[in-house]
């Protein structure tokens, strides 16, 4: 029994499929096929049924899922202790759409200037994906949204940012110098669609407050979201650090007045997989990065 082969197993039990598990695994079917079926025989057993849509564990590969994972981690751990020096390793981070084009990339930069020999693997998934693969020690640190639930993670809150009003540039709104929920009461929105925690926040606020917002159109990216907003088919809110990034004139942005949404920006770890000095190194610069961040006047 090979590491690979349990990667390989756990890769297929997590994704159901086997075409998929190729794609993240950067391998052909029949080398996976190949693998999981080594792996079955030599426990003399199956661990996977192959239904019509999707691949689920058997008995067996219930339990072999639970001591796969436990062995892996252990290995990886093991591995990173060892090689810990502060200065080299893998860091594995994730982060949410609506987070990830926009402030990961000044970590980025500032950690790979102060640790020039670590290597970063960047992950952009949406938040369950990545509570999941936090979780199973598949990515070391995440930046997420609030609220989660992740009775086993640790977490810290990093800033909070504004949700900014976004309108066509003609808009008759835009000329109000204070713009209330009343007065979008009526209005069309287009929102990021339900896989994102992007608009579970601004519905949850705008319900809080007895208005139900009327959704038009749901797409799977903020870009999208603001051309469509730019082409008239409705306002949104959009988040303060991808309205930074926006220098369209097409459209226009807004603070609502009191209350102010907003939403909170998480760091969220595992805290019972092994911490190194390196991890501790990438948390303290996506710290630094997060204060600076928090300090940036609001551009309007």
């Amino acid at each position: 029994m090979e590491l690979t082969q349990l990667r390989h197993f756990l890769k297929v039990a997590e994704r159901e499929s086997i075409t998929h598990a190729c794609t993240e695994l950067a391998i052909t079917q029949p080398a996976l096929s190949r693998s999981i079926a080594k792996l079955e025989a030599e426990l003399g057993q199956p661990l996977l049924e192959r239904q019509t849509r999707r691949v689920v564990l058997t008995d067996a590969g219930r339990l072999f899922f639970e001591r796969a994972t436990q062995i892996l981690a252990l290995v990886n751990d093991t591995v990173a202790e060892l090689t810990d020096n502060g200065e080299t390793g893998r860091i594995r981070v994730g982060a949410i759409p609506t987070i990830a084009p926009y402030f990961l990339p000044t970590v980025l930069r500032q950690f790979r200037d102060a640790c020039p020999q670590a290597h970063v693997v960047a992950h952009e998934e949406t938040t369950d994906r990545l509570l999941h693969r936090c979780h199973q020690g598949e990515v070391d640190i995440a930046i997420l949204a609030a609220p989660i639930s992740a009775q086993h993670l640790q977490t810290e809150v990093l800033f909070s940012e504004e949700l900014l009003l976004v309108l066509p540039a003609q808009h008759p709104l835009a000329r109000k110098r204070q713009i209330t929920l009343e007065d979008v009461r009526q209005e069309p929105m287009v929102l990021l669609d339900e896989t994102h925690c992007l608009s579970d926040t601004i519905v949850t606020f705008c319900r809080q407050r007895a208005f139900h917002p009327v959704t038009v159109e749901h797409t799977s990216q903020l870009t999208t979201v603001e051309e469509l907003v730019a082409l008239g088919h409705g306002i949104s809110l959009i988040p303060q650090m991808a309205r930074q990034l926006d220098t369209s004139d097409r459209r226009i942005y807004r603070s609502l007045s009191q209350p102010v949404p907003t939403r909170k920006i998480l760091l969220a770890w595992n805290p019972y997989r092994f911490q190194s000095r390196l991890m501790a190194r990438f948390q303290d610069c996506v710290r630094s990065v997060a204060t600076n961040w928090n300090t940036r006047q609001p551009k309007k």
